[in-house]
């Protein structure tokens, strides 16, 4: 005597599921308890309200706030904050959050914005009839 399995939320019968719910119903719940726990992490750890993270993410447009890119489907932009002052600034990407702001001073990175705007080699190796 076999029971047929039926899910905990329509009464659909799933055999090749094994858990109490069918296989929608199981996903949608993973999703919702995967958004209920980062609400929770975001509300202890920063300080931000029910509902302040998707304020940001909505201004930001989805993207990162230094590179512009949207990260990948299965990810979040994290919380950028200060910790001396426990600020939170926006949402970066990953790479941005540690790779550029982990690792650089400010002063470190206004020094790599001069560089850019005007790299030493214009001034080094630029021809001397070019400069009269």
């Amino acid at each position: 005597m076999t029971t047929e399995k039926l899910c905990k939320e329509c009464g659909a019968p799933d055999a090749r599921w094994p858990g109490p719910r069918c296989y929608s119903h199981h996903a949608r719940r993973k999703r919702a308890m995967a958004a209920q726990s980062h609400r929770r992490h975001v509300q202890r750890a920063y300080d931000l309200a029910d509902g302040e993270y998707d304020r940001l993410l909505v201004a930001q447009g989805g993207r990162c706030a230094i590179c512009l890119r949207r990260p990948p489907r299965n990810r979040r932009l994290a919380v950028d904050h200060d910790h001396d002052t426990g600020e939170v600034r926006g949402l970066l990407c990953t790479d941005c959050n540690r790779i550029l702001l982990g690792r650089w001073s400010l002063a470190a990175l206004r020094r790599a914005i001069a560089y850019l705007t005007n790299p030493p080699t214009r001034d080094i190796l630029t021809p001397e009839a070019e400069q009269c």
